[in-house]
């Protein structure tokens, strides 16, 4: 060192003013560094220069080189001093190379170096492990094996989280076999990496052996474990541990609260997940992105979407994750029009989205049920590199069938390259939504042809879709091959069963379906009951129905609502008041019934007897025109279908004012002759407007597609929908006047129903 030091008292004042200290300005160091190395080569005192410390001279130029191009010219320097061969300089250059992002670089210094000792190797495989670029870092790992380097505490830890990235359990566990070999057993850093690896493989266990074992336990022990127990589905164990964490006195880190945000988030525990945001607010982490995307997250999947969009909007730069947890966020919980309205922010601001990106924006798409929004996110897609992405056609597919178009849907479907189960059952379940159930019978047979195994979702598909169509038969037949696929039905699929017994008039066998069931029968179930025996006015099978869901949700409006409907169906006005008063003591009000009409891609509202659009008047005109042509087309209404205790005249004049006929109404008013009307209604349609749409299809000349709480309804030409009479056949225009019996009874004719339906379940 006294000989470096004597060397520098002739460096010129200009270079001597850069070393020892630290280096800021590089081109302009390495320029007067270069130029006196290349002099002082030649110099006399030969001694003296070949005593200079190199190591820490270049140390200082390689830390800091801002760019690739000035390590090349330090590593050039190298080869022309003859000391390219130092390990020390050669690890300082890799490392910093690794640091600049510069992988490839880094490879190159390495395997220019003839004789890596560990500290290279170490250096390269963090790179390796730094960037994600697992197989590389085992691949360096086994070569270093090969050629006898034994490994060090740094090497196994990037080694680890490479095995656990792959992920690759078994070479994770040789590493693991080599950590007790080499005597790391107590090294608390490289026994972190191996609870960290086991719990990335799944195997939750295995890391909670480890992490029982270690005597000293530090931030990183526990939060491995944490991290560990959340990402494997196990958010109560994650927070056990947090907890013991808490008791044993160690502060967490960011990435512990990161995990303990995430499994708050799992749980759905928003008031617990609030104390770690004060937390994280009193620790001064609130602008660590990690933590700020975990909490977004938290309140968006717990339904404070506008909480979520606060800390989003503190993100100056949001990144990819981030813009999918608010978009998501917003698009689960019922905000679709701000989840697409987000969407096109983030693509007008050239962000690059992903396929999580996508489905969720499509996803918000199918929920605003805009055909023309519907189109132009299917252009984007198809112009963008997810047009061949699998699940984002699923997504497409449902999209289009829910916004009323399934003939969209099968062009996205047909269009889909190696279509999985998914695919085959989006496109079934559109499908079924449309009520065209042949289609989706022989869509299944395609599907088999095909080799695709069904899933759950594809037999709730089929079976919706026998349902709307009155396919009882091939519904119940589809039901008990379930079996056949190894496939256990829910509550869902028994409810579909229920309700296509029921509405086709079956109800006795219904109930009977409903007390041979292996499971106990849920909300979904006594709920489609109680929809048949509205269809058919079964009062006591009904009372009894409701009985059961009451006591299953006592708060749920919507059954208090099907009961009352279904005494006012009967006539019996005393009983729906007594619900009625039932409902105000219970705190409970019925949905307001509204219908959505698309004009010119913006939707408009109407409700029943609504006055207040701007153009009402040429509304109510178009309404009267409609009605005195149907009446001369012979349309009688079906009173039946008012639900208040009015006289013939004004329930006529009610049920010509709901929601749906003055959508109609000014969609006629609004658009060119033929072009096709989509409603949307947030209530079941009545039986009624049913009858009255299907005609007026046919005097208008006009395709009218409905949908409703259930299902679409499609009406062209005077043809459409189909009301289902007590024999399960499928009439036109029967009336339901035809069903009601003594004491609201239906009576069904055992020697009508095919033997299957008495078949054992």
């Amino acid at each position: 060192m006294a000989s470096s030091t004597k060397l520098l008292t002739k460096i010129p004042h200009s270079f001597h003013s850069l070393y020892p200290t630290k280096i800021t300005l590089f081109d302009f160091a390495t320029v007067q560094s270069f130029n006196f190395l290349k002099n002082f080569s030649s110099n006399a005192d030969s001694n003296i220069f070949h005593n200079f410390n190199f190591d820490s001279f270049f140390a200082n130029l390689i830390d800091n080189s801002p760019q690739k191009n000035n390590l090349a010219q330090v590593h050039a320097k190298f080869f022309l001093l003859g000391i390219q061969q130092r390990g020390f300089l050669i690890t300082k250059l890799i490392n910093a190379a690794v640091n600049l992002g510069e992988i490839g670089y880094a490879r190159k210094v390495f395997d220019e170096f003839s004789d890596p000792d560990v500290f290279v190797w170490n250096a390269i495989i963090r790179g390796y492990s730094k960037y994600n670029l697992f197989a590389g870092a085992i691949e360096m790992y086994s070569r270093m094996q090969v050629l006898w380097v034994s490994p060090d505490g740094y090497t196994l830890p990037h080694v680890l989280k490479a095995c656990g990235g792959l992920p690759s359990l078994k070479m994770g566990q040789q590493v693991h076999g080599q950590i007790f070999r080499l005597g790391f057993e107590k090294d608390v850093f490289v026994q972190n990496g191996v609870v960290a690896f086991y719990a990335k493989c799944g195997k939750i266990a295995s890391a909670k052996v480890v992490f029982e074992r270690l005597e000293i336990r530090n931030v990183v022990s526990w939060t491995s474990m944490i991290s560990g127990y959340a990402q494997n589905g196990k958010p109560i164990e994650a927070l056990r541990i947090f907890d013991e964490m808490r008791e044993m006195g160690v502060i967490p880190d960011w990435i512990a609260l990161v995990s303990v945000i995430r499994a708050h988030t799992d749980v759905e525990d928003l008031e617990h997940g609030k104390s770690i945001h004060s937390f994280v607010i009193k620790t001064g982490l609130e602008l660590e992105s990690d933590l700020l995307i975990a909490l977004t997250a938290m309140y968006a999947k717990c339904g404070q979407v506008m909480v979520a969009r606060s800390l989003f909007n503190q993100m100056k730069v949001p990144n990819l994750i981030l813009w999918n947890v608010m978009i998501s966020g917003y698009a689960k919980n019922g905000y679709a029009d701000e989840a697409v309205k987000l969407f096109r922010d983030m693509i007008s601001r050239n962000f690059r989205t992903d396929s999580i990106t996508a489905r969720s924006a499509v996803l918000a798409c199918a929920q605003v049920g805009s055909f023309e929004l519907a189109r132009w996110m299917d252009n984007y897609i198809s112009k963008s590199e997810h047009r061949d992405d699998i699940f984002v056609n699923s997504a497409l597919i449902d999209m289009y069938a829910k916004c009323g178009n399934v003939d969209m849907a099968r062009i996205v479907f047909d269009r889909t390259l190696d279509k999985d189960v998914v695919v085959w059952s989006a496109m079934i379940v559109g499908y079924g939504l449309h009520g065209r159930g042949r289609e989706a019978l022989d869509l299944y047979q395609l599907m088999n042809q095909a080799g695709v195994r069904p899933n759950d979702v594809t037999f709730l598909g089929l079976l919706t879709a026998c349902n709307h169509s009155g396919l009882v038969e091939d519904g119940w037949q589809l039901f008990h091959c379930m079996k056949d696929y190894g496939i256990e039905p829910c509550h869902q699929h028994y409810a579909c069963v229920v309700d296509l017994l029921g509405r086709s008039g079956y109800l006795d066998q219904a109930y009977d379906f409903i007390l041979k069931m292996p499971i106990e029968p849920g909300v979904s179930v006594w709920g489609a009951l109680l929809s048949a025996c509205k269809i058919h006015r079964h009062v006591t099978l009904g009372e009894y129905a409701a009985e059961r869901l009451f006591s299953l949700e006592s708060y749920n409006t919507g059954h208090y609502v099907q009961l009352s409907n279904l005494y006012a169906s009967a006539r019996m006005w005393d009983r729906v008041a007594k619900v009625r008063v039932l409902m105000r003591e219970k705190g409970l009000s019925k949905d307001l019934g509204y219908s959505l009409i698309e004009i010119n891609g913006k939707l408009e509202a109407f409700h029943v007897g609504d006055k207040s659009h701007p153009r009402s008047k040429e509304i109510y005109e178009e309404l009267e025109s409609l009605e005195r042509r149907l009446k001369q087309a012979g349309f009688v209404p079906d009173t039946y279908s008012s639900l208040h205790d009015l006289n013939d005249e004004e329930m006529v004049e009610t049920l010509c004012n709901h929601s749906e006929r003055l959508a109609i109404a000014f969609g006629l008013i609004s658009t060119a002759q033929g072009t096709t009307l989509r409603i949307t209604k947030n209530l079941r349609a009545c039986i009624n407007c049913h009858s009255a749409t299907k005609l007026i299809s046919k005097l208008v000349n006009r395709e009218i597609i409905v949908r409703d709480a259930n299902r679409f309804h499609h009406f062209k030409d005077g043809e459409g929908g189909t009301v289902l009479t007590n024999s399960g056949r499928q009439e036109e225009g029967s009336s339901p006047g035809q069903l009601l019996l003594a004491e609201g009874e239906v009576k069904v004719d055992p020697d009508n129903v095919p033997a299957l339906y008495f078949a054992p379940i």
